[in-house]
C-alpha cells in the first residue's frame, strides 16, 4: 500500500499552474491512499475533488471553520481551505478534528479521519496540519497530544494499524513529534536511505522562505502503528516526492512523503493464476 502525505501551499503562488504540476507528481506515483493539507475550494471547485477525479481515486475533505487569516493573506474572501484523503478504496468512516489552538492563533486547523475499506484490514488513516506560528511549540504539543486521543478513539476495530500522515510543522526531535511515538506511532523516516535526502522544507524550493545558512528540514510525516497480521503496515520504503520542477514550476512549498507499507495479504500460492 502506497501512501502519501503532502501540503499543497493552498492558493498561493501560480496556482492554476501548480495544480497541473500537483496532479503529474500523484499520477506517477500511483498512490493508494493520500493526505493533504492545505486543499483550496471555492463554490465551483475543489482541488481535491479535481485531484480525485483525474487520477480515479475516492475522496473526503473537511473545511477549516476559520478560513479568514489564510483569505487575507490572498485578499480573496471567496477561497476556503481544508484537510482531505484521496483513496484508491472506499472511505467508509469519517471524523474531523478541529485541533486545538489561542484564539490569537486560530486559522481552523483540523485532523481528518478515514476509515479506508481495504482488501485485508480496513486501514484508519489519519492527516493533520499542526499550526506553524513561530515560537508555537507548547501549541504544537497540546495539538498533537489532542491528534493522538483522536487517534485512539477511531483506530480501533482493524488489525491493520493506524496511519498518521500530515505537516507537523516541527523537527523530528522535537516534543510534539516525540509524542506521537510515546502513544506508539513510530516515524516511517526511521526506514529511509540515511543517505537521502529528507529535507520536506528545503532551501532548494524557491518558495521556501529562509534566512541566510538556514538549512532544509523535514517537518512532514507518516507515522505507523505496530505492524499488524501479516505485517500489516510494515514499512518497506520511505522517501520524497515533488521535490523539484515539473515542466519548469515547482508543485508546493513543501515536497510530499511517499511511504510503501506492506498491506498485510497473503502471497498467493505458487501457481495461482
Amino acid at each position: 500500500m502506497r501512501v502519501v502525505t503532502w501540503n499543497l501551499w493552498w492558493r498561493f503562488g501560480p496556482w492554476a499552474e501548480r495544480r497541473k504540476a500537483i496532479l503529474a507528481v500523484l499520477r506517477d506515483l500511483d498512490p493508494d491512499v493520500v493526505g493533504l493539507q492545505e486543499v483550496w475550494a471555492t463554490d465551483e471547485d475543489n482541488l481535491a475533488g479535481w485531484l480525485a477525479g483525474e487520477l480515479g481515486l475516492h475522496w473526503t475533505w473537511a473545511a477549516s471553520p476559520a478560513p479568514g487569516r489564510w483569505q487575507r493573506r490572498i485578499g480573496d474572501g471567496s477561497v476556503g481551505i481544508g484537510t482531505a484523503v484521496l483513496s484508491r478504496r472506499p472511505v467508509v468512516e469519517r471524523a474531523v478534528l478541529r485541533l486545538p489552538v489561542p484564539a490569537e492563533l486560530d486559522d481552523g486547523r483540523l485532523a481528518l479521519y478515514a476509515r479506508v475499506d481495504a482488501p485485508a484490514h480496513p486501514v484508519p488513516f489519519f492527516t493533520a496540519h499542526l499550526t506553524s506560528a513561530s515560537g508555537a511549540a507548547t501549541v504544537r504539543r497540546e495539538q498533537a497530544a489532542a491528534l493522538a486521543r483522536f487517534v485512539a478513539e477511531h483506530g480501533r476495530g482493524t488489525a491493520h494499524p493506524p496511519v498518521v500522515t500530515g505537516d507537523f510543522n516541527a523537527r523530528p526531535h522535537t516534543g510534539e513529534v516525540r509524542l506521537l511515538r510515546t502513544a506508539g506511532l513510530y516515524d516511517a523516516w526511521d526506514h529511509a536511505d540515511p543517505a537521502a535526502p529528507g529535507g520536506t522544507w528545503d532551501t532548494a524550493n524557491p518558495y521556501v522562505t529562509r534566512a541566510d545558512g538556514e538549512r532544509s528540514i523535514r517537518i512532514d510525516y507518516v507515522h505507523v502503528g505496530p505492524p499488524g497480521p501479516g505485517g500489516a503496515g510494515r514499512v518497506r520504503t520511505v522517501r520524497r516526492a515533488g521535490a523539484g520542477p515539473v515542466d519548469g514550476v515547482w508543485p508546493s512549498d513543501h515536497a510530499a512523503v511517499v511511504a510503501d507499507l506492506d498491506d498485510g495479504v497473503p502471497p498467493a500460492p505458487p501457481g495461482t493464476p
